[in-house]
C-alpha cells in the first residue's frame, strides 16, 4: 500500500469526525456549538486536503478513485460513529450493507493498483 493510500485513509477517517461534529453540533448547547464548530472546520480543512495530496505525487491515485474511497470510509466511519455515539440502530440490514461498502472499497483500492 503506497503512501498516498495512507493519506487517503486517514483523510476518509477526518471526514467521519467532520460528520460527527454536525450531529453533536445539533446536540450542544450554546457554548458547546463553538468548540464542536471549530473541530468540524479542523476536519473538513485536513479531509479535503488529505484527499487533495493523496491524488498527487509520485503513485497518484485517480481522482475518480480516491474521491469514491475517501467519501466511502467517511461513509462507513460515520455510520459506525453513529451507532456508537448516537446510538443509532444497529439492525442486521445497516451491517449488511455496510458490508458491502466496505467491500467496495476494498475492491477499488485493490483494482486501482493492481491493474
Amino acid at each position: 500500500m503506497s503512501f498516498n493510500w495512507i493519506i487517503l485513509i486517514i483523510g476518509g477517517l477526518f471526514e467521519s469526525i467532520f460528520a460527527m461534529s454536525l450531529g453533536k453540533m445539533q446536540q450542544a448547547s450554546d457554548k458547546e456549538i463553538w468548540s464542536w464548530l471549530v473541530i468540524f472546520l479542523a476536519s473538513v480543512s485536513l479531509s479535503m486536503f488529505l484527499l487533495f495530496k493523496s491524488m498527487g505525487g509520485t503513485h497518484p491515485i485517480p481522482t475518480g478513485t480516491a474521491y469514491a474511497v475517501w467519501a466511502g470510509i467517511g461513509a462507513v466511519g460515520t455510520v459506525v460513529l453513529g451507532i456508537l455515539v448516537f446510538r443509532e440502530p444497529a439492525n442486521f440490514w445497516r451491517i449488511f450493507f455496510l458490508s458491502t461498502l466496505i467491500i467496495s472499497i476494498v475492491g477499488l483500492q485493490f483494482t486501482s493498483t493492481h491493474h
